[in-house]
């Protein structure tokens, strides 16, 4: 239940945090979420009762929410389109940085609460140095703040020890770059425009699918690590290592298969690697430990994969209010995850079953989205329209060729047959 209730936590985190951030700014959010997370995590270590633990825990998913939206928004607003991908991928290992280190500490402290002190300290400082993280610049002009903007743009000019290039921009270059941004900004879009036109409300159907299962599933197995019958804290390590190489074949198999192929079977092979796990015994420990971290690996994979690919199937106009949306449904799956695995007490396969055959949908879902790879970023609603039409001319094309070809021949005139 605590577990349910700090997913909650980055639910209502993200949905709270993200309008705060397109009101109030990208830092603000990110300094606030970094304080609410050292709080609510130092608070929960010396919780006297289940219920305060609870509310502390509830805050410290909020503050996770608020740093994760917050640190990708400002990557994709700061960093160059050629190194957003790199920088992306960077991030996540960070993540699993985190995960690596984690095992260490709680086999050093095996006390909770000043395990859960020790890793909710450092946030303070995360909490002073964001102090010093630039504020959008994207988001200081659409704000009508173009002179803090300026400004901001001449600080990073000089920190990167290109001072004189900095003191050279002006108000109306910046206006002028980003002169597309600025129009697409005064028209209002909201979560109605998801399913107003087909293409998008198939989109909207099945990245939800895609994100729910892989966040349903992904947490199942996260949770079930102390079932495996392997040291509790080389499991854990393990689980974290895996991460490296499944990220970095999710970068190639994107970057040659594409987007849509690489989603569909990260969770398709996620799926049945869960589902095998019912008919595998409980006493070969080694092949339902191989079975689960392969599964981990997958749904990892699903994870980077998603994140890139639902930035680029939604259009400029709409992609926050999509993305959005699309992180609400994997907040919601790893939300019923810790209450599915009670069913485990009726019958212990049941949860099995659940996730695995949640994951199979998710990933047959994912086979009908439209592929990405290669093609420019959609800004308007009817740049994804297009995509669409594109997509069915050459079948168009191919019918009319076969309704040519079923045309029965016609009898010749007696004088041309004659000759």
């Amino acid at each position: 239940m605590a577990q349910s209730i700090f997913m909650a936590g980055i639910l209502v985190g993200g949905l709270v945090l993200g309008d705060l951030s397109d009101r109030f700014g990208r830092k603000p959010i990110l300094t606030g979420s970094y304080l609410l997370l050292a709080a609510g995590g130092s608070g929960a270590a010396f919780s006297p009762t289940l219920p305060f633990y609870m509310v502390f825990r509830f805050l410290c998913g909020c503050g996770i929410s608020g740093i994760t939206l917050s640190t990708v928004i400002l990557n994709v607003e700061w960093v160059s389109t050629r190194m957003r991908a790199i920088m992306s991928t960077a991030i996540g290992y960070f993540y699993t940085i985190g995960q690596f280190i984690l095992p260490g500490l709680a086999y050093a402290i095996p006390q909770w609460r000043w395990l859960q002190l020790t890793v909710s300290i450092p946030y303070f400082i995360c909490f002073l140095l964001s102090w010093w993280v630039p504020e959008s610049v994207r988001w200081l002009v659409l704000s009508g703040k173009s002179m803090k903007a300026l400004k901001t743009l001449r600080w990073v000019a000089a920190f990167n020890g290109k001072k004189e290039e900095g003191e050279k921009l002006s108000l109306e270059e910046i206006k002028l770059n980003l002169q597309k941004e600025i129009s697409l900004a005064k028209a209002k879009y909201s979560v109605a425009h998801l399913i107003r036109t087909p293409i998008l409300r198939r989109v909207t159907f099945c990245l939800s699918l895609a994100w729910f299962a892989t966040g349903f599933a992904y947490y199942s197995l996260a949770m079930s690590v102390q079932e495996f019958g392997v040291n509790l804290y080389l499991l854990q390590f393990i689980f974290g290592g895996v991460d490296i190489p499944s990220k970095f074949i999710t970068i190639l198999t994107m970057s040659y298969l594409g987007r849509h192929i690489t989603q569909a079977f990260a969770l398709l092979l996620a799926g049945a690697s869960i589902l095998a796990l019912t008919f595998v015994p409980s006493d070969i420990q080694i092949l339902r430990t191989v079975l689960a971290v392969f599964g981990k690996g997958c749904l990892s994979s699903s994870f980077s994969c998603l994140f890139l690919y639902t930035s680029e199937l939604y259009p400029t106009v709409i992609r926050q209010t999509g993305m959005g949306i699309s992180n609400l449904w994997a907040r919601i799956g790893s939300m019923l995850a810790p209450l599915v695995k009670i069913t485990g007490e009726l019958q212990p396969f049941i949860p099995n079953i659940i996730f695995g055959t949640v994951a199979l949908v998710g990933g047959s879902a994912a086979i009908f989205l439209p592929e990405t790879l290669n093609r420019p970023l959609p800004e308007t609603i009817e740049d994804v329209e297009n995509w669409s039409l594109r997509a069915k001319e050459p079948m168009r094309e191919s019918e009319n060729d076969k309704a040519v070809q079923r045309i029965p021949l016609q009898p010749s005139e007696p004088g041309l047959h004659s000759s």
